[in-house]
């Protein structure tokens, strides 16, 4: 039997960034992963092929609409799916065999296989035990569907069925309008399939802005997409190869039924916590098969830590990993303390949408007294140059101290800028620090200043 100070089951975005922090800590670390490659499902079926597509498929659309626009005459561009594919399939294994390096480098054990716990401190994988002074349970999340619905990932698709079709599809109905299925319905949309999401709740991306919400419903009715809010499904039935959809129109109380060929079923994700053997030595679940953890990420077994999907909180790889770094660093003997405030949320369409912080009907629910600064890509030079001048950003900030309380933006490059806003935050900042903050022209971040001007005297540039 081999010793270990800590055991990460789990090579996701949370555990093998605690994998690499424990070794650099001086920790001996192994970590333990049943999957093809390391990376989880962020690396090999989620993130990195998704966002692969997202850019191809951008760049089709860019050479089909833009590039005459800038003198570039490039005939009639065609998408070749397979090359496609290779595309992204190439960047996975980049960032896979990346991750391979840095387990070498860190001497960090990678035991390929199902890791089961056997008692507090061992874990079983392929007949072999190996024990640790401590455990930390990285298991991730998996695709949810909905009842009576089976995912066969070959007409009716999860996420990962949908990276990997065999063809690119005339007709996809998306189940689902929050982060997933938005994406990947854009990126289908970019390369010519219909698309329609149908949507239980009365707007798309219900958690997010409303105004975020409510433009860029507006702007992907504009690219082509139709949606279908307030809408339940009842089955899903193959006909001659076909899918029959059938709903029910919930502001109409009609049953109503249409047809695509394929069906993505993007109706969230569950922590994926069974099989681990945790239950069977004392571990504690909830009814959705999440794992409480205390401050510290630490579960009902003093030596067992929990981090990313499997435990409460959003369902985003960077959350995980700064899990990763925390529970690393307080096994280390270190203190770390995560602002679940202050992590940023992506949406990878074109235009891209980022939020962090507090939205307006969550400060209206707290009865917090708050200022609105907006400011309108349209009067950004870069962003015209791109063609992508439709959204805006808004900055909260309280009413009378003016420190920053959130930001939300639809545009270009919105996962890139937000960022700053993050820092900011981080340091309690106010909208007067950002207003005062010289920032390069041109450039897409100067957005961000100019709605940092519009909490106090108003922008320059609207």
């Amino acid at each position: 039997m081999t010793d270990f100070d800590v055991i990460i089951i789990g090579g996701g975005p949370g555990g093998y960034v605690c994998a690499i922090k424990c070794s650099q800590l001086g920790l001996k670390t192994a970590c333990i992963d049943a999957g093809p490659a390391l990376g989880g499902t962020c690396l090999n079926v989620g993130c990195i092929p998704s966002k692969a597509l997202l850019h191809a498929s951008h760049q089709f659309h860019e050479a089909k609409h833009n590039f005459s626009n800038m003198g570039i005459m490039s005939g009639s561009p065609k998408v070749n799916w397979k090359e496609m594919q290779l595309y992204k399939n190439s960047t996975i294994k980049q960032n896979t065999q990346g991750i391979d390096f840095l387990f070498k480098k860190n001497n960090i054990k990678y035991i390929k296989g199902h890791g089961k716990l056997i008692s507090e401190t061992e874990v079983e994988v392929e007949g072999e035990s190996y024990r640790s002074k401590n455990l930390v349970l990285a298991t991730g999340s998996e695709p949810t569907s909905l009842p009576n619905i089976n995912i066969d990932e070959k007409l009716i698709v999860s996420s990962t069925g949908a990276l990997s079709l065999k063809k690119i599809p005339s007709t996809l109905a998306v189940i689902g309008g929050g982060v997933i299925g938005l994406e990947l319905g854009s990126v289908y949309n970019r390369l010519g399939t219909d698309v329609t999401i149908f949507e239980n709740q009365d707007s798309i991306i219900p958690d997010m802005d409303q105004d975020i919400s409510k433009n860029l419903l507006r702007i992907l009715k504009k690219q082509g997409m139709i949606f279908k809010t307030k809408c339940s499904i009842e089955n899903i039935k193959i006909i001659k190869n076909k899918l029959k959809i059938a709903y029910k129109d919930l502001k109409k109380e009609q049953d109503v039924s249409a047809e695509s060929d394929i069906v993505l079923m993007a109706t969230g994700r569950k922590p994926y916590s069974t099989g681990l053997g945790f239950s069977q030595i004392g571990g504690k679940t909830n009814k959705n098969g999440l794992i409480p953890t205390n401050e510290n990420k630490q579960t009902n077994i003093s030596t067992i830590y929990a981090i990313g999907d499997v435990t409460d909180g959003v369902m985003l790889a960077h959350k995980a990993e700064e899990e990763g770094i925390a529970v690393a660093e307080l096994l280390a003997g270190q203190k770390n303390k995560i602002n679940y405030n202050n992590i940023p949320n992506v949406i990878y369409t074109n235009p891209e949408v980022a939020s962090v912080g507090l939205t307006e009907t969550q400060l209206k629910k707290i009865n917090r007294a708050y200022k609105v600064g907006k400011f309108n890509f349209a009067g950004n030079g870069r962003a015209k140059l791109v063609f992508n001048s439709s959204g805006f950003v808004k900055i909260l900030s309280d009413h009378k101290t003016d420190r920053i309380l959130g930001c939300h933006i639809i545009g270009p490059s919105a996962g890139d800028i937000i960022h700053e806003v993050c820092v900011a935050m981080e340091f309690g900042a106010s909208a007067q620090d950002l207003a005062m903050t010289c920032h390069a022209h041109p450039t897409f971040s100067e957005a961000i200043k100019e709605a940092a001007l519009s909490c106090g005297a108003g922008a320059i540039h609207s």
